[in-house]
């Protein structure tokens, strides 16, 4: 499925857990320094550097781009270590999230509160992912090195769903196949 940003409350309707999907359009990047910048300021109510509204945060730490190109790899970090922030970003309007590797039960909880997305894509792909950021520039905290937050412009960038609104989990799915498969 091809997907556009901002999100839309009634695209996520129809995405389940296990869809592959395809987004191109605009995402933000931010890691752990980021993450916590940023629930900072939504508790002092003070402006973001970016609004949340529709968007999707992409946890990643690029490395520097190489001559020609906009950014060096850009794979996915664990997810987990947002975990602590991503309920207060979803509560500010967060649409969805990309990262590897499974959410905490607060973390799906709040998916379904605030009706969001968690995608996935492979870890260890990240020079291929890069091919899919046609740009990059930083926007926020540029202190902040390869976690700054940058603007990334993006076409075809391939993902899962592993959390949809519903909750539905694409690793428990995963976990309940092989459970049921028998041994040879």
């Amino acid at each position: 499925m091809q997907i556009k940003t901002p999100l839309r409350d009634e695209l996520l309707l129809n995405l389940k857990a296990g869809d592959e999907v395809f987004i191109s359009g605009t995402v933000y990047t931010a890691r752990d320094a980021a993450h916590k910048r940023l629930v900072e300021l939504i508790k002092k109510n003070e402006p973001l550097p970016f609004s949340l509204k529709g968007q999707i945060i992409y946890y990643v730490g690029p490395t520097p781009a190489p001559p020609g190109r906009p950014i060096g790899s850009a794979g996915p970090t664990t997810s987990s270590r947002l975990d602590v922030y991503t309920p207060t970003l979803l509560a500010a309007g967060l649409k969805g999230m990309i990262g590897k590797g499974k959410r905490s039960k607060e973390v799906i909880e709040a998916i379904k509160k605030y009706k969001a997305i968690y995608f996935v894509t492979i870890g260890g792909a990240g020079a291929l992912l890069s091919q899919c950021i046609y740009e990059a520039k930083i926007i926020a905290y540029p202190e902040l090195g390869a976690e700054a937050i940058y603007e990334l412009k993006v076409k075809r960038l391939p993902l899962f769903v592993a959390n949809d609104i519903e909750g539905n989990d694409l690793y428990e799915m995963g976990r309940r196949l092989y459970q049921l498969a028998p041994c040879p």
